[in-house]
């Protein structure tokens, strides 16, 4: 395994920002985003063989995180909320569209709004998406097309004739 910790160096400078930044979305992990970014690259190192035999590097760590953070979501304890007198940071103006887009992402279903995340956020392939989820390709096409027909109806509700 010594060609292992420069590959995982170099994957690490390469998609880390791109889990940190999936683990962020997620409100109950934000807080530990950083560590979980850690737990996916132990689990990388510990699996090797099998992350240098992937077609895809970044699907298969990107499969890792999701199965870190259902694990972290599973195990969630409380914490301890931050004193009341700490100021809260100013909210940059809002555009009142994305709110309403954000609203309606939030209210699809899970396994949908999943694939969309994936697709939009982290611009990964219908291929990637498929191996994250460990599902067909044909599964990830359907949700996604579920997902934005959704979206159109919520967001564009049919008028009367």
């Amino acid at each position: 395994m010594p060609d292992a910790i420069p590959q995982l160096e170099q994957l690490y400078r390469e998609i880390a920002p791109d889990l940190l930044a999936y683990f962020r979305r997620r409100p109950s992990l934000r807080s530990t985003a950083e560590d979980l970014v850690q737990d996916v690259f132990v689990r990388a190192f510990r699996g090797f063989a099998r992350l240098a035999a992937c077609a895809s590097p970044r699907a298969y760590l990107f499969g890792i995180a999701r199965h870190v953070g259902l694990d972290a979501l599973r195990s969630h304890r409380p914490t301890t909320e931050l004193p009341a007198e700490l100021p809260a940071p100013e909210a940059p103006p809002t555009d009142e569209r994305l709110e309403v887009m954000r609203a309606a992402i939030a209210a699809l279903p899970d396994l949908h709004r999943e694939a969309l995340e994936l697709k939009l956020h982290h611009e990964l392939s219908y291929e990637e998406i498929a191996e994250i989820l460990a599902v067909p390709i044909g599964t990830v096409r359907s949700r996604l097309h579920h997902a934005v027909a959704h979206l159109r109806e919520s967001l564009h509700p049919p008028g009367p004739l």
